[in-house]
């Protein structure tokens, strides 16, 4: 098989994982995974399986150099070494649980330098589009002019996560666990796919876990189970993100002070005459 060669990283348009071994030395228990631009495939686990190992070897396009020994295809092909080393490739982007910036400037500015760094021509309604999507995402405001070391963990993440979605030349997004930061989740992830990107998110969160294309379940430090999502769960995943979006705005009304006099029952799921 010869290796790949990218000239555009448009080109992308799937990765295939080939299974390695897991802590036990035993081989992963599929064939391979396919997954495919605007898929979302969430990795689940207990703490401790192995999930972040699967996280690196995507990143690193692992060719069985990894402890795992697991293969990374890109487009059913192999990348070759400028693909997998050269950091100006930026085939993939990584969204950490902390994230903070170091950075004493201005969004409007950071936004400014990342969009000239990407040698997209600057206007500023990109700029607009960018934080108002941020602002989608997180439950506090973002303007212009704070200063980035002035932002709540969740302003970060959902800064970073609009400007991956509309700047970021990467077509493959790696997560670890979006739910531990205070934003609305299920828009996060509407605006990478939306975008055409590749994600895939560690997660314990039940609803992203449910409404993702696919899962993996980690176990031993290898992949044990690959599940397609079916009807029936993304349908429990909407109960789910509702409950929680609304405990998000309940949240917001407490913090400015509001009284909650009320709250809101969502109906019971009707079962099917089959089901009953």
């Amino acid at each position: 098989m010869k290796n790949y060669k990218v000239n555009n990283l448009k080109e992308i348009k799937k990765i295939t994982i080939f299974p390695g071994l897991n802590k036990l030395g035993q081989k992963e228990k599929f064939e391979k995974i396919e997954i495919n631009k605007g898929e979302v495939v969430a990795i689940v686990g207990l703490t401790g399986a192995g999930k972040s190992q699967l996280l690196y070897d995507i990143e690193k396009l692992a060719q069985k150099d990894t402890k795992s020994k697991r293969k990374v295809l890109v487009n059913d092909k192999i990348p070759n070494r400028e693909l997998r080393f050269n950091p100006e490739k930026k085939l993939i982007a990584s969204l950490s649980q902390g994230m903070n910036f170091l950075t004493d400037i201005s969004v409007k500015d950071f936004l400014k330098l990342h969009i000239q760094a990407r040698g997209k021509k600057f206007k500023i309604q990109i700029i607009k589009e960018i934080i108002n999507e941020a602002n989608e995402i997180s439950g506090e405001p973002i303007s212009p002019e704070m200063n980035l070391l002035n932002l709540s963990g969740g302003q970060s993440r959902a800064l970073m996560v609009a400007d991956i979605a509309n700047i970021s030349i990467s077509p493959i997004i790696l997560i670890d666990e979006i739910e531990n930061a205070g934003i609305y989740k299920e828009k996060a992830i509407e605006a990478l796919i939306k975008e055409g990107k590749i994600v895939l998110i560690v997660t314990h969160d039940p609803s992203l876990a449910l409404n993702a294309t696919k899962r993996l379940i980690i176990k031993n430090g290898g992949v044990d189970k690959v599940l397609e999502t079916t009807l029936k769960e993304k349908g429990i995943a909407s109960y789910l993100s509702w409950i929680e979006d609304y405990n998000l705005d309940i949240r917001e009304k407490i913090r400015k002070g509001e009284r909650i006099n009320e709250v809101y029952l969502f109906c019971e799921p009707i079962k099917s005459k089959r089901e009953s």
